[in-house]
């Protein structure tokens, strides 16, 4: 359980970032069924396939999977912090690639340390000289086959989430920022300070943490789930499930309220009116649902005929919501 303190400082100091190194790190532990894909099972099963291919082509990728751990230390080197918002992998590989092999080697025996015997191959890659090297051969060869190939899709899902995150930030406050986060994310205010409480685990004792005006470090995923950062060399930071997932990279045929929205407006009218979940503009809608530009324009114009939707115009963007008749219609 973490308790971290913060500020009126902190609110000016809190960061937001895009990491698309972590993205293919989220991906690859749901690829390799080390964490539950949830709504994004469909996603798991269309790339089946490359994920096998990716395994035998590039057998170091076992080898990064061995050190995927919940609740437990995972090396820090394979997915580094982010050194500025630009979304740029190859700025982010060449991190990885720079770490000294001291490091590299005291945090892979670290990460084994209560771990079961691993596959005696396994155990020669992470023991070869050239361990660094493969690792990183690993991680790019992961991206190309996992992720890159949705990037703009999924880049466009975490931007939206941001942009609404720090409006909320910005405006509202820590309460507002944090209410849909996670639900193992709480706040507790304390005057003009506050604490955000991260529920971690069953224990009752609190770790506790000062932010001291550095801010916070924000982070969404599309793959991943809540993981919280409080020592080095990791600022405080969140990494946290970006809203608007579950209509992302091939739904589910729709049941229940979902079905029944599709007979009431039209299946891609439904599909525009659920990806509403975060505000969006025509062009991040066309990326994420894969529809025509032209498509899109005509349902948000249906959509906000029949007040299901409205638009705000923000500099040269307008970016369309839901009304609370049309979040009501959507189900969440």
């Amino acid at each position: 359980m973490l308790a971290i303190e913060v500020g009126p400082a902190d609110v000016a100091h809190t960061r937001y970032a895009i990491s698309p190194l972590g993205e293919a790190m989220n991906a690859l532990r749901v690829a390799a069924g080390k964490q539950p894909a949830g709504p994004l099972r469909p996603w798991a099963e269309r790339i089946a396939p490359r994920y096998a291919r990716l395994l035998c082509e590039t057998p170091a990728v076992e080898a990064l999977t061995a050190l995927f751990r919940h609740g437990d230390y995972n090396a820090d080197f394979i997915h580094p912090p982010p050194s500025s918002p630009s979304d740029d992998f190859h700025v982010e590989l060449a991190a990885v690639r720079a770490t000294p092999l001291h490091q590299v080697r005291a945090e892979i025996a670290r990460n084994l340390v209560g771990l079961r015997t691993l596959p005696r191959h396994v155990q020669q890659i992470l023991a070869a000289p050239d361990v660094l090297t493969r690792l990183s051969d690993a991680i790019e060869a992961t991206w190309h086959a996992l992720v890159e190939p949705d990037w703009l899709r999924l880049r466009t899902v975490l931007e939206r989430d941001l942009v609404h995150r720090a409006g909320h930030l910005a405006m509202y406050g820590w309460a507002a920022a944090l209410s849909d986060l996670d639900p193992r994310v709480g706040w507790r205010s304390e005057g003009t300070d506050g604490v955000i409480e991260v529920r971690t685990g069953p224990r009752d004792e609190w770790e506790r943490h000062r932010l001291d005006g550095k801010g916070l470090l924000l982070m969404p995923t599309v793959f991943g789930t809540l993981i919280s950062y409080v020592e080095p060399p990791w600022p405080y930071a969140l990494v946290y499930p970006a809203r608007g997932v579950a209509n992302l990279l091939g739904q589910p045929p729709p049941q229940g309220g979902a079905a029944a929205l599709a007979r009431l407006v039209g299946p891609h009218r439904a599909q525009v009116l659920r990806a509403l979940a975060v505000p969006a503009t025509t062009t991040q809608l066309v990326r994420q649902l894969g529809l025509s530009l032209g498509a899109v324009g005509d349902h948000l114009a249906v959509l906000r005929e029949s007040g299901l939707v409205t638009r705000t115009r923000t500099g040269r963007s307008v970016r369309y919501e839901r009304t609370p008749l049309g979040g009501t219609l959507a189900g969440d």
